[in-house]
């Protein structure tokens, strides 16, 4: 039997914005600003999903939970997550893994990176080994150093039999 395997690559980007919730990875993390968007603007929870969605040629997360949609207009990036991981079940595919990096100058997110790879696990029902999520800065500059902006990027390998 021959394995089909398949990867994928995302990228977003998302402005702080002083007063909004920050969700990262599908937790909170305390911070005086938050990511703004059309959802709960989990930039980490987006690229997963993009990643995902081109791995298996499925389009963009976008084409399926539309920003002009206003049924997804401050909904939980989680629930968009899980419905992408049914998108990939129906056509038979498995993660084989995940491995992203967020681009943030504050705040310091090493410190919620067990909560997040946790909380992805259980969203994704695969094991917290099979994700991998990479934090850094970039020296002050751009919109991430300036603190204007959050950015993440992410790869995934998908396979099927």
């Amino acid at each position: 039997m021959k394995l089909k395997i398949r990867t994928g690559f995302g990228y977003d980007v998302h402005q702080l914005q002083e007063g909004l919730d920050f969700w990262l990875g599908g937790i909170k993390v305390p911070h005086t600003h938050g990511a703004l968007g059309h959802s709960d603007a989990d930039v980490l929870i987006h690229v997963i999903c993009d990643a995902l969605l081109g791995a298996a040629n499925m389009r963009d997360i976008g084409f399926h939970f539309s920003d002009k949609d206003p049924k997804y207009k401050g909904i939980d990036s989680k629930i968009l997550l899980k419905e992408v991981m049914a998108l990939l079940s129906r056509e038979g595919y498995e993660i084989g893994n995940i491995d992203s990096t967020i681009c943030l100058q504050e705040p310091k997110v090493n410190p919620h990176i067990p909560a997040m790879k946790a909380c992805l696990a259980e969203v994704m029902g695969i094991p917290e080994d099979d994700i991998s999520i990479k934090a850094t800065t970039t020296e002050q500059l751009g919109f991430v150093g300036k603190k204007e902006g959050v950015a993440a990027f992410a790869t995934v390998l998908i396979h099927k039999q």
